[in-house]
């Protein structure tokens, strides 16, 4: 019952019973009017029954019959419903993808029309409107998403994207400071600069983890961890990047980043462990343009050693170099740096990495002779 009166005065109430179930085609159906609870039940177990008896096929066929006439635009929306576990930025991510490369180009086809060659000719016009390959990659991976999850429906005989090709982003190779260049870099802002260099340099943070730099984090002398981050779109504090609520990564904290924390806190003190705050509103978080504002100033002044076509996030790379370079296994940086595979380490990094085949077989020899 809709009504206002607790379950223990439905029997005695006047307002009638209400039931709700899927129908054979997976359509949820309401039903009201009933008058006492028992028949609310009979009506439900008529409705089961019958359902039973439908063929398995029969119930297949009107499921295919049902979403293969649904417009793509329509059956996306039901598909971003059921992504529960986005968080907030994701979720702004995923309805710019659909808003600016998909729904437009696909919105108004039927599901049952697709097969590989509507995906090939989707990444083609990409490719011919100068889409960047990022974006494409990007694009198709959504695409792929929705389609799998109409696949599992039974909508096609053949998955429409087994066999595509997808597109192949490659980043730059990134270009990384000398710790001679570094130590120019990390003191050319102000304090709150300073902070954040040493705390990407030296742990491998990324911008918005560094922005929520706490001082209750340093879990012992050479280890921090990890909680959240400080969201770009939301300005507040979110989950880490790939990983759930709740979930931290531990990383090396080098001496000098926790004596500049330390300093940090006892020059400028802490707001519930909080270091870096609003400069103009203490009870905000920490603004990314702050950062990249600065970053601006010092490049444009010409007065800091800054390698040509480096950008903030060199300090991060300044780690995994300092890692790599120092024979630190690949699987450990991965980790610390909180990339969602080590393929994604290794494709950005790979070139840092020592040895050659003719050190390695060197090295293999000493053991067999």
């Amino acid at each position: 019952k809709e009504c206002e009166h607790p379950r223990s005065r439905w029997s005695k109430c006047p307002h009638p019973y209400k039931i709700r179930y899927r129908s054979v085609a997976g359509k949820q159906v309401k039903e009201s009017g009933f008058s006492t609870q028992d028949r609310a039940i009979a009506r439900l177990t008529e409705v089961y029954n019958a359902k039973r008896a439908v063929p398995r096929g029969q119930a297949k066929a009107n499921r295919i019959a049902r979403y293969g006439a649904m417009r793509f635009e329509e059956y996306a929306v039901q598909w971003k419903a059921g992504q529960r576990d986005l968080g907030p930025a994701s979720v702004v991510h995923l309805e710019s993808l659909l808003n600016i490369h998909l729904l437009p180009l696909l919105g108004s086809r039927r599901m049952n029309t697709f097969d590989h060659k509507v995906v090939e000719g989707f990444l083609q016009t990409l490719e011919r409107d100068g889409i960047g390959l990022a974006a494409q990659a990007n694009a198709f991976d959504k695409l792929k998403a929705i389609l799998l999850d109409a696949n599992r429906l039974g909508l096609f005989d053949d998955n429409p994207v087994a066999g595509v090709k997808p597109p192949q982003y490659d980043p730059k190779r990134v270009v990384i400071p000398s710790p001679e260049q570094l130590a120019q870099i990390r003191t050319a802002g102000d304090d709150s600069f300073l902070l954040v260099a040493d705390l990407m340099s030296g742990c491998g943070m990324r911008n918005g983890e560094a922005f929520a730099v706490n001082l209750n984090n340093i879990v012992a002398d050479d280890v921090y961890r990890i909680t959240e981050q400080v969201n770009r779109t939301t300005c507040g504090y979110e989950r880490l990047k790939h990983r759930k609520a709740g979930e931290y990564r531990d990383v090396p904290l080098p001496a000098r980043v926790r004596e500049t924390i330390e300093w940090y806190a006892d020059k400028h003190g802490t707001i519930d462990g909080y270091l870096l705050r609003h400069p103009s509103d203490p009870a905000r978080t920490f603004p990314h343009y702050h950062i990249a504002n600065q970053w601006q100033r010092i490049k444009k002044a010409g007065q800091t050693g800054i390698p040509d076509g480096m950008v903030v996030y060199g300090l991060r790379h300044f780690f995994a170099s300092n890692c790599l370079t120092h024979n630190i296994p690949i699987t450990d940086v991965a980790e610390w740096m909180g990339h969602k595979t080590i393929e994604i380490t290794f494709k950005i990094y790979r070139h840092l990495m020592p040895g050659s085949i003719s050190k390695a077989a060197k090295t293999l020899n000493h053991n067999l002779t």
